[in-house]
């Protein structure tokens, strides 16, 4: 039998030989927080949305404004100190040292990005309560639905992304991904007035471009055929290997999109699609519908199902 002692030396080992390969003297010490960086969202979310979001109860104006300032220093202190910490982080990859004004530098211009943010956001919800008869209000979108939860988390991702926090942002996908079950990278480039309904197993690959008034349903993938993709780069520089969507195209649910293909605007992607080539635009692409089978052959189906 394994002693303590031996399991202890064997993964060792295994810490040993995983340093070699993958670390090359990075500051492992360094990497950003996945906790802090969950507290920092619900900072941004209550600075965005102070009533919904922030619970702020005062009278709307200047306090409300000293409500949403507070939370800003607050959030943008922390999320200085991730960014400080991914630098670190990424020194050693490169070839001069990082500015000492680079993480407040990034964090100034994630500020002003902020009020967009906020307006793509309104967007999405906007979008949610036109498109779905269920929603009852543009609150119940906002606190409820899982698309505008993963919008919210995406914009805010997708400007850090861009800035040069890419951990950080990452990490702010994968808590959206584990809220939602929708996984959006942050290098995903998004349109207006975006909606995921029910969402469920939607994902949106890093080079994926969406268009304006795109709606998605649960379990869509805009994925890569191959991780090399094409020679050809996407916004931010990446390999493009993921769908362009054109604006105001509806793809249902359980439609697998693969590839660097072009989905023509107004297009309509039928559920469960598996789809590899470009679609013209003002296309309707579907599988076979379901049909009943007659009833001799209805009956051998079945016993040759419930025989294996």
């Amino acid at each position: 039998m394994t002693t303590l002692a031996e399991t202890v030396t064997a993964l060792r080992g295994a810490r040993d030989r995983w340093r070699a390969r993958q670390e090359e003297g990075r500051d492992v010490e360094s990497f950003p927080s996945r906790e802090a960086i969950a507290a920092i969202v619900d900072i941004l979310a209550a600075a965005l949305y102070p009533r919904r979001l922030g619970r702020f109860r005062g009278a709307a104006g200047d306090e409300e404004d000293r409500f949403v300032a507070a939370k800003l220093i607050a959030g943008f202190g922390a999320l200085e100190r991730e960014i400080a910490a991914e630098l670190g982080y990424w020194q050693k990859e490169s070839r001069a040292d990082f500015p000492a004004d680079q993480a407040a530098s990034i964090v100034r211009l994630f500020g002003a990005s902020l009020e967009e943010v906020r307006e793509l956001v309104d967007g999405d919800v906007e979008a949610a309560f036109l498109g779905d008869p269920a929603a009852r209000s543009v609150d119940e979108i906002l606190l409820c639905y899982p698309g505008a939860i993963a919008s919210l988390y995406h914009r805010l991702a997708h400007q850090l992304h861009a800035l040069g926090a890419p951990i950080v942002a990452r990490l702010i996908s994968e808590l959206a991904n584990e809220r939602t079950g929708i996984d959006i990278h942050p290098g995903a480039t998004i349109g207006r007035n975006f909606f995921i309904d029910h969402g469920t197993g939607v994902v949106i690959g890093e080079t994926a471009i969406v268009g304006d008034r795109v709606r998605l349903y649960q379990h869509v993938t805009l994925g890569a055929c191959s991780p090399l993709g094409s020679a050809t780069r996407a916004p931010g520089g990446a390999l493009a290997r993921h769908p362009v969507v054109g604006d105001d195209v509806v793809i249902y649910a359980g439609a697998t999109i693969l590839g660097r293909v072009s989905i023509g605007a107004r297009s309509v992607i039928g559920g469960n699609v598996w789809l590899l080539s470009d679609v013209p635009a003002d296309s309707v692409i579907v599988q076979p519908e379901a049909r009943e089978l007659p009833a001799g052959a209805a009956r051998a189906l079945k016993d040759e199902l419930e025989a294996a």
